[in-house]
């Protein structure tokens, strides 16, 4: 499996539905610095929920209160980053567990918006996955390094609770967070909410 080359997307100004990952931060944001052009462009340490989505200067009041009640559909859950994994071997990335709310989320938004399935269509049912690194150029041993580095740091535990809407283009720290997306609550003697299949 492989993901899009980062250095192949739209030069023009797109825009994502991202889980971010603040705890993993300390331990990876010097390695996607120099690995993963995302990180320079401003975009922080996350897991992908769609890409690319509604482009920005078409996302309206309609479009937010889509995507918020497609992320609400989700309820906020506990997540680790226990192991690295590869893509072949050009990336490198952490592996969520468990990953199963992570394609509910995609498949709720990618619900809500057919027009905008996950890669442009280039991979349908995406693997959940925070980048660490690639593919960028020949850097296999800085990768090698920085899967030693991190394992060292694992497991990395999070409470996923919120989703971003972020915009930017490849120019460095242009990417800017849109709307802030909250994932549903787990009603009171209740059943949790439903979650949708694309």
């Amino acid at each position: 499996m492989a993901i899009p080359d980062a250095q192949r997307l739209p030069s023009t100004e797109s825009s994502a539905v991202l889980v971010p990952v603040p705890e993993a931060e300390r331990w990876v944001a010097a390695h996607r610095q120099r690995l993963d052009p995302a990180a320079t462009w401003g975009v922080p340490a996350h897991v992908t929920l769609l890409f690319p989505f509604v482009p920005p200067a078409e996302i309206d009041d309609g479009v937010l209160t889509l995507l918020a009640d497609a992320v609400q559909s989700v309820v906020a859950f506990e997540c680790v980053f226990a192991g690295t994994k590869w893509f072949g071997d050009e990336v490198l990335w952490l592996a969520p567990e468990p990953d199963e709310p992570f394609r509910h989320l995609t498949a709720a938004i990618w619900q809500a918006f057919p027009d905008h399935p996950p890669y442009a269509g280039a991979l349908p049912d995406p693997t959940p996955h925070l980048t660490v690194g690639g593919p960028t150029r020949n850097a296999a041993a800085e990768m090698l390094a920085a899967e030693t580095d991190v394992r060292a740091a694992l497991p990395v535990h999070t409470r996923v609770d919120l989703a971003l809407l972020m915009s930017g283009t490849r120019e460095p720290d242009s990417w800017r967070v849109l709307h802030e997306l909250p994932l549903g609550r787990r009603p009171t003697g209740g059943s949790a909410p439903h979650h949708l299949q694309p």
